[in-house]
């Protein structure tokens, strides 16, 4: 196994935009043809990408993401998924204005997201992977 400590530092962008292509691909299966939806959809999907990509790194390295790879593919796909929520948020608010309440309903699902990824991703989950 390799320490964090001696191992290089590896690109997770791939992995960030991988977990993105996975959200929107299980959204749109999910809530399109199963007809599934509300938070409990969101959380299920969140936790899934992001146990997947948590797994999907200690498959390939053989040890917990540095700090500095939390933080990168953090923010790669946090980033990324906001960009498409604001883009999904503007085509919601040209056929009508979200009342504020919908705007929080919106917001909260996003942010499910990234701090379930950041939440598998956090040192202490890691630890117990060891």
């Amino acid at each position: 196994m390799n320490d964090p400590a001696t191992a290089t530092h590896v690109p997770v962008t791939r992995l960030a935009l991988g977990g993105v292509a996975a959200v929107i691909v299980l959204n749109l299966l999910l809530r399109s043809f199963v007809h599934l939806g509300g938070v409990l959809t969101t959380l299920l999907i969140a936790s899934a990408v992001a146990g997947g990509m948590a797994l999907w790194f200690f498959g390939q390295h053989r040890r917990a993401a540095t700090p500095s790879e939390r933080r990168h593919l953090l923010g790669v796909y946090g980033g990324v998924l906001a960009l498409f929520y604001i883009g999904l948020l503007a085509l919601m608010s040209v056929k009508d204005q979200p009342s504020p309440m919908g705007l929080m309903i919106f917001g909260l699902h996003y942010f499910c997201y990234p701090l379930l990824a950041w939440l598998v991703f956090a040192r202490g989950f890691n630890r117990q992977v060891k």
